[in-house]
């Protein structure tokens, strides 16, 4: 008896993506006009010694003077702004903790207006806030200051890092909280021992924000110091293409230097930045 033999089956077919060539040339082509500027200011800061229109887009010979006169006169601005961008990072998250905490965990009444208001803040013209602070900061004695210039600095990071946390605190289970206060922690110690440790990465997040906040400020520094006392790096290259209008070599050494502490402090904390503003979407 023969017997008949079933043909088998085709094997499916593999749906390979495909590639979308255009849309990766596209964000290629975004990128490199996005750091042209950077490129160009590193290339004039490599070529010191030609005009800024005789720059050519390839330095064929690599020097460094200037960076080592940026170095001499900008060094001591560098330290100036490191200094000031660290006080007023650790101003607000004093601040901003505790008060994220408070709306994120406390039943408050209004506390959505207070973000909402906290949100409005930023609206608020840098300019506007400067001159007002430079009022009040005349009666204090806060100007030509280092602490007047980290509380100024620490304002522009305050409303920010608020609404980042309290999104955060929110997604805090409160069974956590009640197991600390049962056994035995205040509110102070369950905040500072609990609920900052399980907010490391929205701290760090705010943390970074509000230094480069403080980093880059330069509307503060130029309204709130009226001698060279405390001088931040972002006035001093002001100050330095003014008084080195030709030697646009430092110019931009300069301004490279000013940029290294931020893209390494970027570089360093990136998964800690994308956990910490993702971190309060899903509750």
């Amino acid at each position: 008896m023969a017997t008949t033999q079933i043909p088998a089956a085709p094997a499916p077919a593999v749906h390979r993506p495909k590639r979308r060539w255009g849309a990766t040339v596209f964000g290629l082509a975004v990128l490199a006009v996005m750091l042209f500027p950077l490129y160009w200011m590193i290339n004039t800061a490599l070529q010191p010694d030609a005009g800024l229109v005789d720059v050519g887009p390839v330095p064929t010979s690599v020097d460094f003077s200037g960076f080592t006169s940026a170095l001499s006169d900008q060094g001591g601005n560098l330290l100036t702004s490191l200094a000031v961008a660290l006080g007023a990072v650790a101003i607000c998250l004093a601040i901003s903790a505790p008060a994220a905490y408070g709306l994120a965990q406390f039943k408050l009444r209004g506390s959505k207006t207070i973000v909402f208001g906290t949100l409005i803040t930023q609206m608020v013209p840098g300019i506007v806030i400067a001159n007002a602070l430079y009022s009040a900061y005349v009666d204090l004695g806060l100007v030509n200051s280092y602490f007047g210039l980290m509380l100024a600095d620490a304002s522009l990071g305050i409303p920010f890092a608020i609404v980042l946390m309290r999104s955060f605190m929110v997604s805090i289970p409160r069974e956590v909280i009640e197991a600390a206060e049962v056994d035995g922690a205040g509110r102070i110690r369950t905040f500072i021992q609990v609920v900052l440790p399980m907010s490391r990465n929205s701290l760090i997040t705010a943390g970074l924000f509000s230094f480069l906040y403080a980093w880059s400020d330069f509307m503060f520094a130029l309204t709130l110091n009226t001698t060279d006392d405390v001088k931040p790096i972002t006035l001093g290259i002001y100050q330095y293409i003014g008084a080195h209008v030709g030697d646009w070599g430092s110019v931009m050494a300069a301004s490279v230097l000013s940029a290294v502490p931020a893209a390494i402090l970027l570089v360093l904390s990136q998964k800690y930045i994308a956990a910490g503003i993702t971190g309060g979407s899903v509750k």
